[in-house]
């Protein structure tokens, strides 16, 4: 054994412990998309509605985050995969998006005052800036962590955007109500939120920079487990994508098809549970978003201790059996109105189930999106983690796109319990495309090496 490798080992008999302070500092990242995603989503729907009368030109407008998505993402990601600064790749990116996505956040409530178009373009530059942001700072970490331990500070990441939409929606959102007039501000009454999450965007970006230093190509390419390599060599997006469908292994392309299906399955079911408990199960308005509320609790409970699960179980074992249990839990749900009446619950004791189910449901989710983005990314080298990262988020807003039109078509054919129905089909769906996947497991690094 030669005496880099006796390093190496020594460096991962300390197991994730190292990482861990770097990885929360990288969830700051993640904490600036938890924070601005739900507050976006509770009020935007309400200010459009205010100068609009059609919900389909409202919802129209709601999509224009998922399409962006689509397009930016990997584009951006790509840019910074070939890009090489004195602070690294990802992060000349990050210092733009990120501070400009949280000025325009900010303005929102107030362009909603001054004109519908003020509003839309407000919206228009947010996306952008936004979306642009997600890639990079979804690749710092495997930028920056070894392969064997992503599913662990996966987990990390996902408790700070946990914990993120906790904040807004249980503290900011309360914030709504507040009726006085602050310096700068003007008045608070239905604005106070954005602007206070738009500081706390442009802090934990503050925090990014000063404290996460990435590292270069040489150090990268020891992470991901392979020979530093003399020459720079850049990788473009065709060649990224033939590499990807012309291996002989397609577990990547395996792994994208069943995250498509598992996306379809949660966008096709999360934005209708809010009514379906109004007009199905006799929740009040301020009890609507409860269910919501309950696997974003569960998100950021379970996360971490998903990726430590999945260390010594296996990626695609937990997966699959993360997939099975969210194909049961959404099956329960299609039964869920005959069963409940069966056992006579009415009134809060159903609710009270409704909600304890979904934050189930949030369990075997937060464990599904906690090790699926480690093993696509133990598929990719250096130059390809920031594709890998673009494809990962094509496929899975590709599915936010086209799930709620179709749910939305289901429940008016066949009523709510048909989108239950329709999720866990995608779910099981989702289960036998893992089932031939051969790859992207942590000790595959180990291997290469």
């Amino acid at each position: 054994m030669s005496g880099t490798e006796k390093g190496a080992l020594g460096k991962t008999d300390a197991g994730f412990r190292p990482y861990m302070g770097l990885t929360f500092l990288i969830g700051m990242g993640f904490f600036t998309m938890g924070l601005m995603d739900p507050l976006y989503d509770t009020y935007l729907p309400i200010f459009l509605g205010r100068r609009l009368n059609s919900m389909g030109a409202v919802g129209t407008i709601m999509t224009l985050d998922n399409i962006f998505a689509v397009f930016l993402i990997p584009l951006v990601s790509l840019w910074s995969d070939g890009t090489r600064t004195r602070i690294g790749r990802r992060m000349p990116f990050i210092i733009v998006t990120l501070p400009a996505a949280a000025l325009f956040f900010a303005l929102i409530p107030y362009a909603s005052e001054v004109s519908l178009w003020a509003l839309i373009l407000v919206v228009f530059a947010l996306n952008v800036f936004k979306q642009a942001a997600r890639g990079p700072v979804v690749a710092l970490m495997p930028d920056t962590i070894p392969g064997k331990y992503r599913s662990e500070a996966n987990g990390v990441i996902n408790t700070m955007g946990g914990i993120a939409a906790i904040v807004g929606t249980i503290g900011l959102a309360r914030l709504m109500d507040l009726d006085t007039r602050l310096p700068m501000l003007g008045a608070t009454k239905e604005r106070l939120p954005f602007p206070l999450a738009g500081l706390l965007v442009i802090m934990a970006t503050a925090l990014l920079f000063f404290f996460v230093h990435e590292k270069n190509q040489a150090e990268g390419k020891l992470v991901a487990g392979e020979k530093p390599e003399s020459g720079e060599k850049r990788t473009s997006l065709k060649e990224s994508l033939s590499t990807l469908f012309s291996r002989k292994d397609k577990s990547a392309l395996r792994i994208l098809i069943s995250l498509f299906l598992w996306f379809l399955a949660y966008q096709g079911v999360l934005p209708f549970i809010g009514k379906f408990g109004v007009e199905t199960l006799g929740a009040s308005s301020g009890l609507a978003a409860l269910a919501a509320g309950m696997v974003g609790i569960a998100y950021a409970l379970f996360a971490v201790p998903s990726g430590f699960f999945a260390h010594r179980l296996g990626r695609k074992r937990t997966i699959r059996w993360a997939l099975a249990s969210l194909t049961v839990v959404l099956t329960f749900l299609f039964f869920f109105l005959p069963v409940t009446k069966a056992l006579g619950l009415t009134g809060m004791a159903r609710l009270a189930l409704f909600w304890a189910t979904m934050f189930i449901f949030g369990m075997f989710w937060v464990t599904v999106i906690t090790n699926s983005f480690p093993m696509l990314w133990q598929m990719a080298d250096y130059e390809t983690v920031g594709i890998y990262t673009g494809l990962y988020y094509t496929f899975s807003q590709a599915a936010a796109i086209t799930a709620p039109p179709l749910t939305g078509l289901l429940i008016d054919l066949a009523g709510y319990p048909a989108i239950f129905l329709f999720g866990a089909l995608c779910m099981a769906g989702a289960w036998v495309v893992m089932g031939s996947v051969r790859s992207g497991e942590a000790e595959d690094t180990v291997q290469q090496s």
